[in-house]
């Protein structure tokens, strides 16, 4: 067991948690960053490494692991600790307004503030409900998650959803795979309407194949993959060679211990207020997709915006007689801890 002193505890390393140690570093706050998970990184570690996105300022395209690798450049200066592969279990808050933390392996933790940047919280992808899935799993054929695209190359490539994940990677493996069917139940996609027309115009081309109105309905093999049945809604089914079916249809999450903070919840996230990504507890801010407000749109780009705030609100929560001015990087550089 060890035990740890900082300024602010942030919980959860993915892209929102790190970028708010650099943001806190700004303000000479020490971080210390648990996560669950046995890497930085969040879900661009754990699920999509090799994903490109294209949306964060400056980069026309990054992958999730290399915009995680930057970021970690990006702290370096200020030091911050890890605590990683350990869940907070227990919380305390203390007479002096501090707070007091335990984690699944005994790691004692005490801090002046709290940042939830816990993405989704714990998560597992949700399923489509086809008989017999389960048995193709464990690199049998079924995958909810790209986290190689290599894996998939020069093979017949079947995926569901009709959400950014599943426009992306059709858009991505369209040059990988030999073949990529895209099905989506509907005829409009939830994702955003220029990765969408992509795939029409990756269709039109005759580059990737796109099914609408249809659902895999049904999944065969002898041992592994071999094909998959598309049930259109006018209820005629056909059968499709393939070698892997990619259902991406989200994430199921689930706030763990964190729903019994006494912290104001809604639809499974965490209530805030935007002057500073506070919570109803002081101290506690929640910043990134765990958090909801009016308006709130779960980008990469916004969490980035909420971890300044958040820093800013953090420092008066800690230095509530100190007043701070604004300084630019620009001027003064990145200064170190």
């Amino acid at each position: 067991m060890s035990s740890i002193s900082t300024d602010i505890c942030i919980i959860g390393a993915g892209p929102v948690g790190l970028f708010a140690v650099f943001e806190a570093g700004l303000l000479k706050l020490r971080c210390h960053v648990v996560d669950a998970l046995p890497q930085v990184g969040g879900q661009l570690s754990e699920i999509y490494p090799k994903k490109p996105i294209y949306d964060i300022p400056g980069f026309p395209s990054v992958l999730a692991g290399d915009l995680v690798q930057n970021l970690m450049e990006q702290i370096a200066p200020f030091h911050p600790t890890f605590t990683l592969g350990e869940r907070v279990e227990k919380f305390e808050k203390l007479d002096d307004g501090s707070f007091h933390l335990t984690t699944t392996d005994g790691t004692d933790i005490h801090c002046k503030a709290i940042a939830i940047a816990g993405g989704l919280g714990s998560f597992e992808p949700r399923k489509p409900a086809v008989e017999s899935l389960e048995s193709f799993e464990g690199g049998k054929g079924v995958y909810y998650m790209v986290r190689d695209p290599e894996h998939f190359r020069d093979k017949r490539l079947v995926i569901a959803g009709g959400g950014d994940s599943a426009l992306d990677w059709t858009i991505f493996l369209a040059d990988v795979a030999k073949e990529v069917t895209l099905v989506h139940r509907g005829t409009t996609f939830r994702g955003a309407a220029d990765s969408a027309e992509k795939v029409k115009n990756l269709h039109e081309a005759g580059k990737v194949r796109l099914v609408l109105s249809s659902n895999v309905t049904h999944v065969h093999g002898n041992g592994s993959l071999s094909h998959v049945t598309i049930t259109g809604n006018n209820g005629e089914p056909e059968q499709v060679s393939v070698d892997a079916f990619v259902p991406l249809f989200g994430l199921t999450p689930k706030l763990g211990p964190i729903g019994e903070w006494g912290l104001e919840i809604e639809d499974n996230a965490v209530k805030v207020d935007t002057l500073d990504y506070s919570t109803n507890v002081p101290g506690i801010f929640a910043i990134g997709d765990i958090n909801t407000y009016p308006g709130k749109l779960k980008l990469i780009l916004c969490g980035f915006h909420e971890a300044a705030l958040m820093a800013q609100g953090a420092y008066k929560h800690i230095y509530p007689d100190k007043k701070y001015v604004l300084k630019y990087t620009t001027v003064n550089g990145v200064p170190t801890l």
